[in-house]
């Protein structure tokens, strides 16, 4: 197969009608020119040139039909780079964007409006999903970012960046159980105490029973929630005692509704991380949308 550049020189050349115009257009020698249409006189078996005391001049049989064939391909060639320069330097088409409800509602949505705002020509897809299933769209192509609940395990297939947000696990609880507040617990304590946790199989749970675990201490929940929202509502109500990230029950804690307890050891500290497929070429869009998540104040 003929190299790509010897059509490129040649296509200058008949532009230019001359090979010292070529050269300068090309920045290169004007022999390197003559020896590239040379060259690819030699790999097609036919003369392109008529050499004239006027400047080149195409042969009927060789240069005019290829020409024309060339000409209509390096337009296509540069169409492609267009677009591909295009998705590199501005920020249109569609952003695809991974992550479960709660990353959404209290991480993601005021970042998710302000990129609207700043570039409304992308359509974004929202993909609500739990962080196993996020990873599997990832390597699937039918993700270009996910948002997702950490640790996860090492995947080859998934570039996982620097958290974007800590959670801190506390033990929370209303009027209802007053009577504790400020009162110093221990995990062993929490055991007499009516507990509302998330459902099983999720990264929270598994988290909070790895850790009793590791403590001696095994908690059955009196409830299980599938959301958070859900059990601030019940703890609120009374029904118990929750265990959920501190930054997801801010406003009821400022407000009094809900009151944190004081419970030792500490819960291990978690993040919200931010995955990319691995080896994946960022679009403008996507890197525009990575920037706006690193730069804003998360939703609280």
């Amino acid at each position: 197969m003929v190299n790509l550049e010897l059509y490129k020189v040649f296509h200058t050349v008949v532009r230019c009608g001359s090979l010292t115009k070529a050269a300068e257009e090309l920045y290169i020698s004007q022999p390197a020119v003559s020896q590239a249409i040379k060259q690819l006189e030699s790999q097609l078996g036919a003369p392109l040139f008529h050499r004239t005391h006027k400047g080149m001049e195409l042969t009927a049989q060789g240069g005019e039909l290829v020409y024309r064939d060339v000409e209509k391909a390096l337009a296509i060639l540069d169409g492609v780079e267009n677009k591909l320069r295009a998705l590199r330097e501005t920020a249109t088409g569609t952003l695809r964007i991974g992550a479960s409800e709660t990353i959404f509602q209290y991480i993601l949505s005021e970042k998710i409006v302000a990129y609207h705002r700043a570039y409304p020509q992308v359509k974004i897809e929202l993909i609500s999903d739990v962080s196993p299933r996020i990873i599997e769209c990832l390597k699937t192509d039918r993700c270009d970012i996910g948002f997702l609940n950490l640790p996860i395990p090492e995947d080859a297939a998934v570039d996982l960046g620097d958290p974007i947000l800590l959670l801190h696990d506390v033990f929370v609880a209303g009027e209802a159980f007053a009577h504790l507040k400020d009162k110093p617990l221990t995990l062993w304590d929490l055991q007499s105490l009516p507990l509302l946790l998330l459902e099983e199989n999720t990264v929270a749970r598994t988290s909070l029973e790895t850790f009793c675990r590791q403590n001696g201490v095994a908690l059955t929940p009196a409830v299980e929630v599938d959301s958070w929202d859900f059990m601030k509502r019940l703890v609120t109500s009374g029904m118990g005692v929750g265990c959920l990230p501190r930054e997801y029950a801010e406003r009821r804690l400022k407000s009094g509704e809900l009151f944190e307890l004081d419970v030792r050891p500490k819960l291990p500290v978690r993040a919200v991380g931010m995955a990319l497929p691995a080896g994946g070429n960022l679009s403008f869009a996507l890197r525009a949308f990575i920037s706006t998540v690193k730069n804003e104040t998360p939703l609280m």
